[in-house]
């Protein structure tokens, strides 16, 4: 891996992680254009990249972690679904992560969220609830929309929105849950793939690690700021459309080179 590749992979991750549009997904992708074999080590790189995503939210939203000690609850009880399910079926999730597959699940989440669309066609935009209405057992089930997110493509962003939205949330509140919620998500998720395969980055994968590391945490950082903007004004059209489009082209093309 080059100084280029990992500046491409950190801010795509940064860029791609609290959008509804699958990080994992594209940095499959990414790497597979960028020649870059998807080997243990490097599944291990992407996922460990995610850290700087989730260290940006920790600073844009620390003073509401500080002040409501509810929301930490329900950040734990909504996360239990997937880091069960993760612990669980390990093995089998990581061998669904493939082009073939990204494909599909961007392709099927657009689709979703069209649907989701047209029913909330005559309400308004910011109609629903905030954060601070959301129930114990609410989180739990926008839990266990995430533990869908296990399957590459379909973004955890993506799945936990579609959850929010299911459970009245508005979406501005649907998307800050949704980012909240990627704290102890992906800082658990990340640590436990550096132990297992602490093994298999060699030395000149940590400096990469590392700018990666810093490129997506920028990147998230300002990401997060123009997403809550346009949450607030805006529909989720144009992510389902931008993932139905990537998923066609990817799996028509990309799918199609040869190993």
């Amino acid at each position: 891996m080059t100084l280029f590749d990992s500046l491409i992979l950190g801010a795509l991750e940064g860029v791609t992680e609290f959008l509804p549009i699958s990080s994992t997904g594209h940095l499959i992708l990414a790497s597979q254009l960028l020649g870059l074999e998807q080997t243990a080590a490097h599944k291990a790189f992407e996922v460990s990249i995610q850290l700087g995503s989730i260290l940006a939210v920790l600073f844009l939203y620390a003073k509401d972690l500080i002040r409501d000690k509810s929301l930490w609850i329900k950040l734990s009880v909504a996360f239990l679904p997937t880091g069960i399910l993760g612990f669980l079926f390990y093995k089998h999730i990581k061998a669904l992560f493939g082009v073939e597959t990204v494909s599909i699940m961007l392709i099927a989440g657009g689709i979703v969220f069209l649907i989701i669309e047209y029913f909330r066609r005559d309400k308004a935009i910011d109609e629903g609830k905030d954060l601070s209405e959301l129930t114990i057992k609410e989180a739990l089930t926008i839990g266990f929309f995430q533990s869908l997110s296990m399957v590459p493509g379909t973004s955890r962003s993506g799945a936990t929105l579609i959850g929010g939205l299911f459970m009245g949330l508005n979406r501005k509140s649907a998307a800050e849950f949704s980012f909240l919620l990627a704290i102890p998500t992906m800082f658990i998720a990340t640590a436990y793939d550096l132990i297992k395969h602490r093994h298999e980055l060699v030395v000149d994968d940590w400096s990469m690690l590392i700018v990666a590391f810093i490129t997506a945490f920028v990147f998230a950082f300002a990401t997060v700021k123009a997403f809550v903007g346009f949450v607030s004004r805006h529909t989720f059209v144009p992510f389902a459309i931008y993932r139905i489009i990537v998923g066609v082209i990817f799996f028509y093309f990309v799918a199609s080179l040869p190993a």
